[in-house]
Parts: C-alpha cells; structure tokens; sequence
C-alpha cells in the first residue's frame, strides 16, 4: 500500500504537468488553429530562466517565479502577434512547421547561452516531505497537484464567467462572427498565446526541480500531445484528464512492467488511442458530407 501511494501521488502529479501542457495547447489552437509544437521548448525555456535568476542572479524564488511568467507570456504574445498572424489564411501545415521551426530556435538558443549542461534549484518546497496514508510523499508533488487544480478552476472561471473570457470562447467558435460583434480578434488571439505561455512557464518551473534543468526537458511536449489525443483533441477538461491518465500509465508501467516500457508507454497509448478511438475521451465527433 505504501508503494501504490507513492507511484499513484507521483503520476498524478507528473500527469498535472503533462495535462497543463496539454490545457496550454488546446488554448492556443483553439485560438489561431495551429498547433504549438513549440510549447515544450517554452517549457524549457522557463526551466533555464529559473535557474538563472534563482541562482546566478541569486533572487528569491518568488520574484524570480513571476518574472519567468511574464517573460514567457510576453514572448508567446510576440511570437504570436509578429510571426503566426502574417500566416493566418495558410494551410495548417504551414503553422506546424513554423512552430518547430521557432521550437528549434529557442533550443539553439538556451544551448549557446546558459550551455547544455543539467543542474538544478532549490524551491520553497525541495527537501520537504509529508506523511501521507503510511508513506512519505514530496510536498512539491502536492504543490504541482494544487497547482494544476487552481489553474484549471480559474481559467473555468475566466473562459465561462468574465466578458473577456466569453469573448475569447466567441472568437474561438467563429472569428468572423466575433469580429462582426465587435470583439478584437487579433488582440485576443495574442492575449491567448500569452495565457499559453504562462501555463508553459509555470509548468516548467515545478517540473524541473524533480527532473533537473536540461535541454530535454522540450520533451515534455510530446506526452502533453498523448494527453491530449488521450483526453479528446479540443477539450480542455479531456487534456488535463488525459494528463492524469497518461502520468498515472508511466508510473505504474515503470514499476510493474519491463525496463524501458515506462518510456514508451505515453507514445503507445497515443498510438491506440489513434487507432482504435480517435475521437478521445471527451472530444467531439465531426460528420463530413462528401
């Protein structure tokens, strides 16, 4: 019981940051269409920003926290704003290939500054541990859970209760119509991206103190993309579900099954899920006529 406590904390809390990551994607296509493939290199991004302020500039972490939060979130605002808007109207491939193609540039970049090497910082929470059922748990694994959770409630809230929020829901279902009532489309679509990339920041920051501070971390978004086919390709409640899920499958696969099927198991389920139900857990079906 004490080893099915522990495995079920951690993969819970590694699955809320895929599921963040994943709620970070959903976000961002549903605004412009296109499919961030650079998330994950802003995820990385930010894990090397808080490194460098909590250690080389030697700023507490809070401060260095909301820093790299607005860092990250006026960079996705810009990338969107000066680089995805002078390709809206193109194929969606065209937009998948800029993003890795900005993914890329950032990696390069992280590389030639703060050099490949891992390391790591110390958070409010590094070293301390809770009782929890009869086993030892890390608080940041609790910290990363509640995390997910607030973040999760208030874009809820901000999506479905505030005009800002209901106007971002409107430009998602149809710009046109959106624009025709008045809404700036082009402003909010930018407005998304930033909100994107806080999420990415904040992910990020809490995943790196448990898997260091290193350029693979960009990696992350490829078992966000399982989650979110996993979840329903579209839903924001099916991303971070299929987070769970996906975080909840490696755990257990690296515990109960052979060496190297933990690291694989996320790109399987992404596979099967592909095959056998497309649509997801909460997506959506859409008819064709043809």
């Amino acid at each position: 019981m004490t080893q099915l406590t522990q495995l079920i904390v951690q993969g819970i809390s590694t699955g809320a940051i895929y599921g963040l990551v994943a709620l970070g994607l959903v976000l961002s296509y549903k605004a412009t269409e296109v499919l961030n493939f650079a998330q994950g290199d802003v995820v990385m991004l930010s894990a090397f920003l808080g490194w460098g302020l909590v250690v080389a500039a030697s700023l507490p972490f809070w401060l260095s926290f909301f820093i790299v939060l607005g860092i990250s979130a006026a960079l996705c605002f810009l990338l969107e704003a000066k680089i995805m808007r002078r390709i809206v109207g193109r194929p969606q491939f065209s937009g998948v290939m800029l993003t890795i193609g900005i993914g890329f540039m950032i990696r390069g970049g992280v590389s030639m500054f703060f050099g490949p090497e891992s390391r790591s910082y110390p958070t409010p929470w590094t070293g301390q541990s809770l009782q929890l059922g009869g086993s030892v748990v890390a608080e940041l694994n609790l910290v990363i859970v509640g995390a997910a959770m607030g973040v999760t409630a208030l874009l809820y809230y901000f999506l479905r209760h505030t005009t800002l929020g209901i106007a971002i829901h409107a430009t998602s279902q149809n710009q046109l119509a959106a624009y025709l009532c008045g809404v700036r489309v082009k402003r909010l679509n930018s407005l998304v991206w930033a909100i994107s990339g806080a999420i990415a920041a904040l992910c990020g920051l809490l995943l790196a103190p448990i898997t260091l501070v290193d350029l693979g971390l960009w990696f992350v978004m490829l078992k966000a993309l399982a989650a979110l086919v996993l979840g329903g390709f579209g839903s924001a409640p099916g991303a971070v579900i299929g987070g769970l899920l996906i975080g909840l499958i490696e755990q257990f696969a690296g515990v109960y099954l052979p060496d190297g099927v933990k690291d694989v198991a996320p790109y399987l389920v992404l596979i099967a899920v592909l095959v056998l139900y497309p649509r997801g857990i909460l997506g959506e079906s859409h008819g064709r006529r043809v």
